[in-house]
Protein backbone atom coordinates (compact mmCIF):
# COMPACT_ATOMS: atom_id res chain seq x y z
CA UNK A 1 0.00 0.00 0.00
CA UNK A 2 0.92 3.38 -1.00
CA UNK A 3 1.87 5.84 2.17
CA UNK A 4 1.97 9.63 1.10
CA UNK A 5 -0.65 11.52 -0.24
CA UNK A 6 -1.95 9.66 -3.76
CA UNK A 7 -2.13 12.21 -6.81
CA UNK A 8 -4.21 11.40 -9.83
CA UNK A 9 -4.90 13.08 -13.27
CA UNK A 10 -7.12 12.56 -15.63
CA UNK A 11 -6.23 14.09 -19.83
CA UNK A 12 -8.50 13.09 -22.46
CA UNK A 13 -6.54 10.24 -23.55
CA UNK A 14 -5.73 8.75 -20.02
CA UNK A 15 -5.14 8.77 -16.33
CA UNK A 16 -1.72 8.59 -14.37
CA UNK A 17 -1.16 7.99 -10.38
CA UNK A 18 1.48 9.39 -8.61
CA UNK A 19 2.75 9.17 -4.68
CA UNK A 20 4.09 12.31 -3.39
CA UNK A 21 6.15 11.24 0.17
CA UNK A 22 8.70 13.13 1.56
CA UNK A 23 8.86 15.78 -1.50
CA UNK A 24 9.50 13.10 -3.82
CA UNK A 25 6.87 12.53 -6.63
CA UNK A 26 6.42 8.85 -8.13
CA UNK A 27 4.25 7.91 -11.07
CA UNK A 28 2.53 4.56 -10.03
CA UNK A 29 0.76 3.93 -13.11
CA UNK A 30 -0.90 5.33 -15.90
CA UNK A 31 -4.12 3.74 -18.31
CA UNK A 32 -5.11 4.52 -21.34
CA UNK A 33 -8.96 5.56 -21.35
CA UNK A 34 -10.62 7.38 -24.09
CA UNK A 35 -12.49 9.77 -22.04
CA UNK A 36 -12.81 12.03 -25.12
CA UNK A 37 -14.55 8.95 -27.17
CA UNK A 38 -18.01 10.31 -26.94
CA UNK A 39 -18.40 10.20 -23.37
CA UNK A 40 -20.57 12.61 -21.33
CA UNK A 41 -22.53 13.16 -18.86
CA UNK A 42 -23.32 9.88 -16.72
CA UNK A 43 -21.39 7.88 -18.83
CA UNK A 44 -18.59 9.96 -18.14
CA UNK A 45 -19.27 10.43 -14.18
CA UNK A 46 -19.27 6.94 -14.13
CA UNK A 47 -16.44 6.33 -16.08
CA UNK A 48 -14.75 8.50 -13.38
CA UNK A 49 -15.69 7.59 -10.13
CA UNK A 50 -15.29 4.26 -11.09
CA UNK A 51 -11.71 3.83 -11.39
CA UNK A 52 -11.52 6.35 -8.47
CA UNK A 53 -12.93 3.33 -6.31
CA UNK A 54 -9.84 1.50 -7.52
CA UNK A 55 -7.55 3.63 -6.16
CA UNK A 56 -7.41 1.46 -3.40
CA UNK A 57 -4.83 -1.08 -4.86
CA UNK A 58 -2.48 1.83 -3.89
CA UNK A 59 -3.44 3.46 -0.87
CA UNK A 60 -5.41 1.59 2.76
CA UNK A 61 -7.43 5.42 2.63
CA UNK A 62 -8.89 7.24 -0.34
CA UNK A 63 -10.58 10.75 0.41
CA UNK A 64 -10.53 14.48 0.24
CA UNK A 65 -7.73 14.23 2.63
CA UNK A 66 -5.03 12.22 1.58
CA UNK A 67 -5.88 11.92 -2.51
CA UNK A 68 -6.22 14.78 -4.88
CA UNK A 69 -7.60 14.16 -8.07
CA UNK A 70 -6.78 17.18 -11.23
CA UNK A 71 -7.94 16.82 -14.71
CA UNK A 72 -7.41 18.81 -17.94
CA UNK A 73 -7.74 18.02 -21.53
CA UNK A 74 -10.87 17.28 -22.38
CA UNK A 75 -12.40 17.82 -19.48
CA UNK A 76 -11.66 21.39 -20.05
CA UNK A 77 -14.04 21.59 -22.76
CA UNK A 78 -16.86 21.04 -20.32
CA UNK A 79 -19.31 23.69 -20.17
CA UNK A 80 -19.84 25.22 -16.60
CA UNK A 81 -23.38 23.43 -16.29
CA UNK A 82 -21.41 20.00 -17.35
CA UNK A 83 -18.67 20.41 -15.28
CA UNK A 84 -20.36 21.02 -11.90
CA UNK A 85 -22.48 17.98 -12.67
CA UNK A 86 -19.30 16.17 -13.21
CA UNK A 87 -17.86 17.36 -9.86
CA UNK A 88 -20.72 17.22 -7.82
CA UNK A 89 -21.22 13.29 -9.06
CA UNK A 90 -17.83 12.25 -8.82
CA UNK A 91 -18.33 13.66 -5.27
CA UNK A 92 -21.16 12.00 -4.08
CA UNK A 93 -19.66 8.37 -5.42
CA UNK A 94 -16.81 8.81 -4.26
CA UNK A 95 -16.32 11.22 -1.82
CA UNK A 96 -13.62 13.03 -3.25
CA UNK A 97 -12.88 16.47 -5.58
CA UNK A 98 -12.56 16.42 -8.70
CA UNK A 99 -10.34 19.27 -9.61
CA UNK A 100 -10.75 20.70 -13.35
CA UNK A 101 -7.41 22.16 -14.01
CA UNK A 102 -8.02 25.56 -16.51
CA UNK A 103 -6.08 25.88 -19.15
CA UNK A 104 -3.77 28.74 -17.87
CA UNK A 105 -2.96 27.22 -14.83
CA UNK A 106 -2.14 24.08 -17.10
CA UNK A 107 0.61 25.68 -18.29
CA UNK A 108 1.75 27.45 -15.54
CA UNK A 109 2.30 24.17 -14.07
CA UNK A 110 3.85 23.04 -16.86
CA UNK A 111 6.09 25.63 -17.23
CA UNK A 112 7.04 25.39 -13.62
CA UNK A 113 7.59 21.39 -13.76
CA UNK A 114 10.17 22.38 -16.78
CA UNK A 115 11.72 25.40 -15.14
CA UNK A 116 12.66 22.97 -11.79
CA UNK A 117 13.72 19.44 -13.67
CA UNK A 118 13.13 19.66 -16.83
CA UNK A 119 9.88 17.60 -17.13
CA UNK A 120 6.55 18.91 -19.11
CA UNK A 121 4.34 16.72 -16.66
CA UNK A 122 1.93 18.60 -15.25
CA UNK A 123 2.04 17.10 -11.81
CA UNK A 124 5.77 18.11 -12.08
CA UNK A 125 5.02 21.57 -11.56
CA UNK A 126 1.98 21.37 -9.14
CA UNK A 127 3.78 19.43 -6.40
CA UNK A 128 5.85 22.65 -6.57
CA UNK A 129 3.95 25.12 -6.79
CA UNK A 130 0.18 24.97 -5.96
CA UNK A 131 -1.38 27.98 -6.68
CA UNK A 132 -0.52 31.40 -8.04
CA UNK A 133 -3.27 33.06 -6.05
CA UNK A 134 -5.58 32.32 -3.19
CA UNK A 135 -8.31 34.00 -0.52
CA UNK A 136 -7.87 33.24 3.13
CA UNK A 137 -11.45 32.37 4.92
CA UNK A 138 -11.95 32.14 8.46
CA UNK A 139 -13.31 33.94 11.60
CA UNK A 140 -11.09 36.85 11.87
CA UNK A 141 -12.41 37.25 15.46
CA UNK A 142 -11.69 33.98 16.62
CA UNK A 143 -8.47 32.67 14.76
CA UNK A 144 -6.75 35.47 13.68
CA UNK A 145 -3.50 33.56 14.61
CA UNK A 146 -4.43 30.55 13.02
CA UNK A 147 -5.19 32.59 9.69
CA UNK A 148 -1.91 34.16 9.82
CA UNK A 149 -0.59 31.00 9.92
CA UNK A 150 -2.00 29.98 7.08
CA UNK A 151 -1.06 33.01 5.70
CA UNK A 152 2.69 32.77 6.12
CA UNK A 153 2.60 28.67 4.59
CA UNK A 154 0.65 30.39 1.53
CA UNK A 155 3.67 32.69 1.08
CA UNK A 156 6.06 30.59 1.83
CA UNK A 157 5.12 28.37 -1.32
CA UNK A 158 5.39 32.14 -3.73
CA UNK A 159 1.01 32.14 -3.14
CA UNK A 160 -0.24 35.56 -3.55
CA UNK A 161 -2.73 35.92 -1.56
CA UNK A 162 -5.25 38.01 -2.55
CA UNK A 163 -7.18 38.77 0.49
CA UNK A 164 -6.83 39.30 3.48
CA UNK A 165 -3.95 41.22 2.13
CA UNK A 166 -2.86 42.43 5.79
CA UNK A 167 -3.87 41.14 9.13
CA UNK A 168 -3.04 44.02 11.25
CA UNK A 169 -6.74 44.64 12.63
CA UNK A 170 -7.59 48.64 13.51
CA UNK A 171 -7.64 49.15 16.75
CA UNK A 172 -10.90 50.64 17.09
CA UNK A 173 -12.09 47.01 15.64
CA UNK A 174 -10.88 45.15 17.88
CA UNK A 175 -12.68 43.11 19.72
CA UNK A 176 -16.11 44.03 18.14
CA UNK A 177 -18.26 41.71 15.84
CA UNK A 178 -17.10 43.16 13.02
CA UNK A 179 -13.02 43.87 12.90
CA UNK A 180 -11.08 45.61 9.90
CA UNK A 181 -7.80 45.76 9.06
CA UNK A 182 -5.45 48.38 8.58
CA UNK A 183 -5.86 48.69 4.39
CA UNK A 184 -9.58 49.04 4.59
CA UNK A 185 -12.08 52.14 5.08
CA UNK A 186 -13.41 52.63 8.02
CA UNK A 187 -17.27 51.78 8.38
CA UNK A 188 -19.97 54.11 7.27
CA UNK A 189 -22.47 52.32 9.08
CA UNK A 190 -23.26 49.06 10.42
CA UNK A 191 -24.94 48.20 6.86
CA UNK A 192 -21.18 48.85 5.12
CA UNK A 193 -20.30 45.44 6.98
CA UNK A 194 -21.74 44.01 3.46
CA UNK A 195 -19.51 46.34 2.05
CA UNK A 196 -16.48 44.69 3.24
CA UNK A 197 -18.05 41.63 3.28
CA UNK A 198 -18.53 41.86 -0.78
CA UNK A 199 -15.19 43.02 -1.73
CA UNK A 200 -13.46 39.61 0.07
CA UNK A 201 -16.00 37.18 -1.72
CA UNK A 202 -15.55 38.79 -4.54
CA UNK A 203 -11.30 38.10 -4.41
CA UNK A 204 -12.75 34.22 -5.15
CA UNK A 205 -12.80 35.24 -8.77
CA UNK A 206 -9.10 35.85 -9.03
CA UNK A 207 -8.15 32.84 -6.75
CA UNK A 208 -6.84 29.58 -8.07
CA UNK A 209 -8.23 27.92 -4.85
CA UNK A 210 -9.89 29.63 -1.30
CA UNK A 211 -8.38 28.24 1.44
CA UNK A 212 -11.20 28.22 4.66
CA UNK A 213 -8.71 28.12 7.70
CA UNK A 214 -11.00 26.13 10.70
CA UNK A 215 -9.18 24.79 14.06
CA UNK A 216 -10.58 22.02 15.06
CA UNK A 217 -12.67 21.70 12.43
CA UNK A 218 -15.04 24.32 13.21
CA UNK A 219 -16.77 26.65 10.38
CA UNK A 220 -18.09 29.80 11.64
CA UNK A 221 -21.64 31.06 10.38
CA UNK A 222 -19.66 34.19 7.98
CA UNK A 223 -18.08 31.23 6.59
CA UNK A 224 -20.56 28.96 5.95
CA UNK A 225 -22.36 32.36 3.99
CA UNK A 226 -19.05 32.68 2.04
CA UNK A 227 -19.44 29.08 1.10
CA UNK A 228 -22.38 29.01 -1.39
CA UNK A 229 -20.28 31.81 -3.29
CA UNK A 230 -17.57 29.69 -3.27
CA UNK A 231 -19.68 26.78 -4.99
CA UNK A 232 -21.32 28.75 -7.24
CA UNK A 233 -18.22 30.30 -9.08
CA UNK A 234 -17.21 26.60 -8.85
CA UNK A 235 -14.03 27.47 -6.98
CA UNK A 236 -11.48 25.12 -5.10
CA UNK A 237 -12.19 25.07 -1.56
CA UNK A 238 -9.95 23.46 0.38
CA UNK A 239 -10.03 23.05 4.37
CA UNK A 240 -7.25 23.52 7.08
CA UNK A 241 -8.96 20.52 8.94
CA UNK A 242 -12.49 18.31 8.45
CA UNK A 243 -15.22 20.43 8.78
CA UNK A 244 -17.78 19.96 11.62
CA UNK A 245 -21.12 20.91 12.00
CA UNK A 246 -21.69 21.74 8.64
CA UNK A 247 -25.14 20.66 7.74
CA UNK A 248 -24.76 19.69 4.13
CA UNK A 249 -21.54 18.11 2.59
CA UNK A 250 -20.46 19.42 -0.19
CA UNK A 251 -17.10 18.93 -2.96
CA UNK A 252 -14.06 20.28 -1.40
CA UNK A 253 -10.54 19.07 0.30
CA UNK A 254 -9.16 19.06 3.77
CA UNK A 255 -5.23 19.70 4.25
CA UNK A 256 -2.48 22.39 2.53
CA UNK A 257 -0.17 20.63 0.16
CA UNK A 258 -0.30 18.94 -3.35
Amino acid sequence: MTKGRVLVHFGSEGVSVYRLQGGELIRLTRERLPFGAGLAGEALADSVSEFCGGLKEFAEVVDNKSTRVHATGVFQQLLRAEANALVNSVYVDTGLYFNIVGPELERFYRDTGMSACGSNDMVEGLVRREFRTAVVCGSFQQWLRDIEGTIAQLRETGTEVLSPRSTRVKPETEGTDFILFDYQSPLKNQRDTWRHKYVHMDAFRQADAVVVCNPGGRVGSGTVFELGFMSALGKRVIFTEEPQGVSVSFPCEVGLGA
